[in-house]
């Protein structure tokens, strides 16, 4: 076993309990502060505290980061010292019924108002049908009409007078009055004595009947006139009654208002309106049960009421749809037909989070239409107009109605992911303008004292929010380990803390089910081992397919050509190594490396790149002075699917080069990272899920000892290697390399030198590099002769 091998103590840093400085999370005090998340923090701070237009937030991180419970967190609290805005109600307009009045008052007043109000209107029904059906009413009104109305009989006795002197008689019928000629006597003349008159009777008669019937007309006129005064008097005097009654209540109720100059004018039109039509609270008869839907017109619709709140509104809505941003007007279908007033006028959540702040999933609002169009409007705007969906889509509905607008002010904070924000960035050109502070989430933090100290107090936070068990020390010390594995690096704890919420859960629950007192690291390693078991079915799948030579991996013995690489398959969120067999075959020729993955389609960029820096490798160490005469292929056996990435190419150049020098790799091993063009070895992804799927594949097959991974020196930090593996290298059975260089690695697969090349170019016998070298010579050799011949 070469002397390189890593120790356990580099393969995972493990979490001293003691270090912790408490024995369970009970004798630790409550998290009072947002972990790891500085810079997110500061700008959630200059973002909530700016008043300049536009400076809204877009929070910005991977899911489970805790961006939105954390920033909700810290906006909750801050909002707990900021002023309580005021209340919304929308009441009638009485000048057009369609363009509802908005009415702004202090919290908590609305539903004081609406009371008030609702009392008003009982008490106005009361007294009017009281003034109104008095005995002084009636005798005032009556004295008020008695001289006009004798005034008409006084008119109409002048023209009966002159009528009778005129030998007529006058008849009253159902379409005015009718002149009849008369005898002396007074008694109508009939037709045949009409008749019976000479010509110059009858012409005396008829012009005597023309001027009595343009007097009669004139007689008329003058009775209507004096009625239409009668009924003027009437009107103002029941005016003047009303508004005598009404107002000793209405001065109570205005008296509550004076500061408020909204409210009084609202108060006066409603006064008007109740004088305007007090004939309809006079016809109310309260021995009858009828219907007071005209009464509507004088309710409130308290549409945001804030007295109970403590402070600014902090809303989540985690359904922005149009609607239920914007607000909407609700219909009642009566036969058939649909009918609104004020009173269904219903809030949004921009309304309830005016003079707060208002948190939305940005995915979320996208997927509903209409709605970010409506949120950026009245963003732009400062104000919530409410317009049903229809007209926004361009459809004709029925008649409805069009609020008055409200001043909005609020701090609209969006959550999404980067991706997310950077496409809102290129694509909307509103964006920038409207939301112009990013408060991005890591996810990671660094995995100091003071943090891990953090991380349990965390761990406590969620044990008391949960009612859960406590906590030991062993089990935050584990916890703290498996945050490094997620965040995969050692150095590192991860910020998405919602995973670590979900194991601390998990390991409460197996705690409680074993009638434990307390959560131990046994409880957090059962978490997590019972996670990996629900979610590995493809995994287990994958290695039996090995274990049975249906996937041809070789763990023994020495080949030539054939290396065993290491990738990592990811379902959701759980990922597994597995080995994969890479051959290699080389033979005289000018056709270069060929990569059978790219001939296929089923090369990536990346991987196509990695496999065409190894022609650069190639170059430098083997052809400065001869140009490479080369013919190669290389593939990944039993691959059916895309291939991408370069964390295969140092081992598709040990295969490459074990071909050409007819050199035999160990099958016992495998490697994982990319190479540049000078032979460093590079950092790659997945090193714990590689190293420990090619673990549990030698496992299986029986480990001798002298099974191990090579892996990048620019890795070790990354490694937080699980029990089973630190076991078997502590053991002695298993072990993990680091490479700086290509030829670090030749001497463990090969057990060959790797060698130095001296002053003239040449490698020192019998090392690996001499052998290729001596391949490549003979290559050009066989082919300078192929070209003499």
């Amino acid at each position: 076993m070469p002397s390189s091998s890593l120790t356990p103590e580099q393969l995972c840093k493990k979490s001293t309990p003691a270090s912790l400085g408490f024995q369970t999370t009970d004798d630790i005090e409550t998290l009072q502060k947002v972990i790891g998340q500085p810079r997110a923090f500061k700008a959630l701070e200059l973002g909530s505290e700016v008043t300049g237009k536009g400076f809204n937030i877009f929070v910005m991180g991977a899911p489970d980061s805790g961006r939105t419970t954390l920033s909700q967190d810290y906006l909750e609290r801050k909002a707990a010292s900021e002023p309580t805005p005021d209340d919304w109600c929308y009441v009638t307009n009485f000048k057009d019924a369609r363009n509802p009045k908005a009415l702004k008052l202090p919290a908590g007043q609305s539903i004081g108002l609406k009371e008030n109000i609702k009392n008003l209107i009982d008490q106005a029904l009361q007294v009017i049908q009281e003034t109104f059906s008095s005995e002084l009413y009636e005798k005032e009104r009556q004295a008020l009409t008695e001289e006009l109305y004798q005034s008409q009989e006084d008119e109409f006795e002048k023209l009966n007078k002159r009528v009778k002197e005129n030998n007529f008689l006058l008849s009253q019928t159902q379409t005015g009055f009718m002149l009849i000629p008369a005898s002396a006597e007074k008694k109508p003349l009939d037709r045949e004595t009409i008749e019976k008159l000479s010509d110059a009777e009858q012409k005396k008669l008829a012009e005597a009947q023309q001027e009595l019937e343009i007097a009669a007309q004139k007689t008329i006129a003058k009775i209507n006139d004096i009625g239409l005064q009668i009924q003027e008097k009437i009107k103002e005097f029941d005016k003047t009654t009303a508004t005598f009654a009404l107002n000793p209540i209405f001065q109570n109720i205005n008296s509550k208002y004076t500061e408020l100059e909204q409210v009084l004018n609202h108060l006066n039109a409603l006064q008007e309106d109740i004088i305007k039509n007090a004939e309809k609270f006079r016809v109310q008869d309260e021995g009858k049960k009828e219907s007071r839907d005209w009464l509507i017109k004088y309710e409130v619709n308290i549409l945001v009421n804030n007295a109970d709140l403590d402070g600014a509104p902090v809303i989540l809505e985690s359904h922005p749809s149009y609607h239920n941003l914007i607000g909407h007007i609700e219909h009642r279908f009566i036969m058939g037909a649909a009918h609104t007033d004020f009173t269904l006028i219903r809030a949004g959540a921009l309304h309830r989070a005016n003079g707060g702040y208002l948190l939305i999933p940005a995915r979320d609002v996208f997927l509903n239409p209409y709605a970010w169009e409506g949120l950026k409007r009245a963003l732009r705007n400062a104000q919530v107009r409410i317009l049903e969906l229809n007209s926004q889509a361009g459809v004709p509905s029925s008649v409805s109605l069009e609020p008055e607008t409200i001043p909005l002010n609020t701090k609209v904070v969006l959550f999404g992911t980067p991706l997310l924000y950077h496409m809102l960035r290129e694509n909307d050109e509103d964006f920038a303008k409207l939301f112009k502070i990013r408060a991005e989430f890591a996810s990671v933090m660094e995995r100091t004292p003071q943090n891990e100290r953090d991380y349990a107090l965390y761990v406590k936070s969620v044990v008391e929010d949960n009612n859960l068990l406590p906590f030991d020390n062993t089990a935050v010390a584990r916890l703290i380990e498996h945050s490094a594995r997620l965040a995969g690096n050692q150095n590192k704890l991860t910020a998405q803390l919602g995973k670590i919420t979900n194991v601390i859960q998990e390991a409460a629950y197996w705690a409680k089910k074993e009638k434990q007192e307390l959560v131990t690291a046994q409880s957090v390693n059962r978490a997590i081992k019972e996670s990996i078991y629900r979610n590995n079915l493809a995994e287990e799948h994958s290695r039996e397919l090995i274990s049975q030579g249906t996937i041809m991996i070789d763990v023994e013995g020495s080949t030539i050509g054939q290396v065993n690489a290491l990738s990592v398959l990811s379902l959701g969120e759980f990922a597994f190594g597995t080995p994969t067999r890479l051959t290699a075959s080389a033979r005289p020729g000018d056709a270069g490396i060929i990569n059978i993955e790219r001939e296929a389609d089923l090369s990536g960029p990346i991987h196509t790149k990695g496999v065409l820096i190894l022609s650069g490798f190639l170059r430098e160490r083997y052809a400065q002075e001869k140009p490479l005469n080369l013919t190669a292929s290389l593939t990944f056996e039993q691959s059916y699917g895309g291939v991408d990435g370069d964390s295969a190419s140092a081992a598709e150049l040990y295969a490459l080069l074990s071909s050409l020098g007819n050199i035999p790799i160990r099958q016992d091993k495998a490697i994982t990272g990319s190479i540049d063009q000078h032979g460093n070895i590079q950092a790659v992804g997945g090193l714990n899920e590689k190293i420990e799927g090619f673990f549990r594949v030698c496992q299986e097959k029986g480990l001798t000892g002298e099974h191990g991974v090579l892996i990048p020196a620019a890795n070790v930090r990354h490694l937080m290697l699980n029990e089973e593996v630190l076991t078997a290298v502590e053991e002695g059975k298993f072990h993990v390399w680091s490479l700086k260089t290509f030829d670090d690695g030749i001497p463990i697969l090969t057990g060959l030198e790797a060698g130095q090349r001296d002053e003239n170019g040449d490698y020192p016998p019998n090392t690996f590099n001499h052998k290729i070298q001596e391949a490549l010579a003979n290559y050009a050799k066989n082919k300078d002769q192929d070209s003499e011949e």
